[in-house]
């Protein structure tokens, strides 16, 4: 016997159990209570069936509920519940928005306001909207940006003061240094007839006047470069000769101070640069190396690749402590105050050379350690314009990384091998000792008066 639980059952006469599955007709017949949720014309059915005893007969009794409004139900909460996430996602969307709007993007609009202030663009400022923090956080901004501008001017108007200040002070002592040495030369010219102290007196002018001439020229040099109007007279020259004819000018000045130089010029190698700004580097790098070198030998070398040449000048002196590689090419800086100087340099010979290595597109590196020496070397590109992307020689103890790119400031040692090709030593008398690669003299001829 079948019976519906509520209206809206599909009608089922009594006693027949077509629709009751076997598995549940047999869990009943086996005595008990027993449930299934079956579908009953598709419509989803709880089915209950039980046993039941009456007028001395076993029968089934079986009771049907029919589901369908309890799936009406969920369904309804099914829609609920999508169409409230999408209602939720878009208004986490909005607020989104609306956040990036009034934070985010002005923040990143600051960002850019800044950078573009940092690249030079001093007249960049922040848009001030409303009165809300980043509103304060604008005005904070273009304040410091305007103190920052007018300062920054200023340094500017002082610098450009400065340097026409010493342009024209160098300009204004050559007439009367021109004047003094005129005198100067006739009392030199005449020294023998001269008393002994007077002698002297003579010579020490002398040799004063041509290191004051020196420091004018320095001068002039650096009001040039700092005026943006040094010009680079390039034409391809061979290597060997520019680097050669530097190092015959601080050959007297090598023997002076009984220095040898060792030398490893190949011929051969050809470069686009300014013979006059090229060999002022190696002078004032081979004088620097003499000054600090203590008497002993000082090496120069040179090397080349397809895209770059390079001159490595090294010493065995007192070396460079740490952090001093990074203030050598500082105008006036000097190691140790207290060295007496061979050379009586100004102070801004290595500073002039930085700048003409620069003017050529090329790079001017230091590296030193105390009691080891120091070593510079300055990297050119063969062809005018080229870029450099590594120096053919290297700059401190071998093994060591090569630097990326430097045009100024030291970088990692890096050591120099020992190279292929001639080499030589020149002793204090000038005569030139050829030397094998592991730095001992050969069986050479001397040379008197080489200088190199």
């Amino acid at each position: 016997m079948l019976t519906t639980g509520h209206r809206g059952a599909p009608e089922i006469s009594a006693g027949t159990v077509e629709v009751v599955p076997a598995d549940l007709q047999d869990a009943v017949a086996a005595g008990g209570l027993a449930t299934k949720y079956v579908s009953v014309a598709d419509v989803p059915t709880l089915m209950v069936g039980q046993p039941i005893h009456t007028a001395g007969r076993d029968l089934q009794f079986y009771l049907l509920f029919p589901l369908d409004g309890e799936q009406r139900t969920l369904g309804l909460v099914q829609s609920t519940l999508i169409v409230g996430g999408l209602v939720l996602i878009l208004l986490l969307a909005g607020i989104t928005s609306l956040v990036t709007r009034q934070v985010v993007r002005p923040v990143r609009q600051a960002a850019e306001v800044a950078e573009r202030f940092a690249e030079g663009n001093l007249d960049e400022r922040m848009p001030v909207r409303g009165e809300d923090e980043m509103a304060r956080l604008a005005e904070s901004y273009n304040e410091m940006a305007g103190s920052l501008q007018a300062q920054i001017r200023q340094l500017e108007e002082f610098g450009a003061l400065q340097r026409r200040f010493t342009s024209d002070v160098s300009h204004e002592l050559r007439t009367p240094l021109t004047t003094v040495r005129m005198a100067a030369d006739v009392l030199h010219a005449s020294r023998d007839e001269l008393l002994p102290a007077l002698r002297r007196s003579s010579e020490l002018l002398v040799a004063e006047l041509d290191r004051f001439e020196t420091l004018l020229g320095d001068l002039l040099e650096i009001s040039r470069l700092d005026a943006g109007v040094a010009e680079l007279g390039a034409e391809r020259l061979d290597m060997h000769g520019v680097v050669s004819r530097a190092i015959d000018v601080v050959h007297g000045l090598a023997e002076e101070s009984h220095t040898p130089l060792q030398l490893d010029l190949p011929t051969g190698i050809d470069a686009e640069v300014d013979p006059r700004r090229v060999e002022r580097i190696v002078r004032n790098l081979v004088a620097n190396a003499i000054d600090h070198g203590e008497g002993k030998p000082v090496r120069v070398v040179l090397g080349a690749d397809d895209r770059a040449v390079a001159v490595v000048v090294q010493d065995q002196g007192v070396g460079l402590r740490p952090g001093e590689a990074a203030l050598v090419f500082n105008r006036f800086w000097r190691a140790e105050e207290s060295r007496a100087r061979r050379s009586g340099g100004s102070g801004l010979g290595l500073a002039i050379s930085l700048e003409d290595a620069r003017l050529h597109g090329g790079w001017l590196q230091a590296w030193g350690e105390p009691g080891n020496g120091a070593t510079f070397r300055l990297t050119l590109p063969r062809a005018v314009g080229d870029l450099l992307e590594s120096s053919p020689l290297p700059l401190g103890p071998v093994g060591a990384p090569e630097p990326a790119e430097s045009t100024s400031v030291p970088t990692p040692p890096l050591g120099i091998p020992r190279l292929a090709g001639p080499a030589s030593l020149i002793d204090p008398a000038g005569n030139r000792i050829a030397v094998q690669h592991d730095g001992l003299p050969a069986d050479a001829v001397s040379h008197p008066g080489a200088g190199r």
